[in-house]
């Protein structure tokens, strides 16, 4: 007998499907193709996106002193983020490995495709980068982390969980001794992604 939760995992997947397919009917609405990992827009959108972007010499004094104030800190972060990136991908092609999981796809988390937009000025694709830098990184631990627990760890909390990753659905019920011992350093589990 399936488990409650497990339908509605089964729910959730299915509404992931539903946004893939509203992503590409937005990528036709904004004229724009995937080709090769190249995003491609037609010319009369890129045209009209022209008219869209700041100029990078308006753009450079913040219009805010809260933005002015603001600005070393974000840039700062840089720093631990650059030490996080070293150590989680060492851990992730050395333990994952050890454990016989898949290492994590870096490509798939940390991506840099904002260059292309036409509306952006240059300052802006900068801070785009970065932001896709350490988002993407933060997604890549988070990642890495899912798959350590799957392994180590793989049971569901009692309380509500705010954010789930794509690894809990296959977690044991809390509670659930047998299911537990069933799925405590299964690498088998980890097929799906090799």
């Amino acid at each position: 007998m399936k488990s409650k939760i497990k339908e509605l995992m089964a729910k959730i997947d299915q509404l992931n499907n539903a946004l893939q397919k509203e992503h590409a009917r937005l990528a036709e609405k904004y004229g724009f193709s995937i080709n090769k990992q190249r995003i491609i827009f037609i010319e009369k959108f890129r045209a009209r996106n022209k008219n869209w972007r700041i100029p990078t010499w308006q753009y450079v004094v913040p219009h805010s002193l809260r933005h002015l104030l603001s600005m070393p800190f974000i840039y700062m972060m840089i720093i631990p983020t650059v030490i996080l990136d070293l150590f989680i991908s060492i851990y992730n092609w050395t333990a994952l490995p050890l454990y016989r999981i898949p290492p994590v796809k870096r490509s798939e988390y940390i991506i840099y495709d904002r260059q292309f937009l036409d509306y952006l000025n240059v300052i802006q694709k900068i801070n785009c980068i970065y932001c896709s830098y350490v988002n993407g990184l933060f997604a890549f631990a988070g990642e890495i982390g899912a798959r350590t627990e799957r392994y180590w760890c793989p049971v569901k909390a009692a309380k509500r969980v705010k954010a789930r990753h794509g690894w809990y659905s296959d977690f044991a019920d809390y509670g659930n001794p047998e299911e537990w011992n069933e799925k405590f350093n299964d690498h088998e589990a980890f097929k799906k992604v090799a």
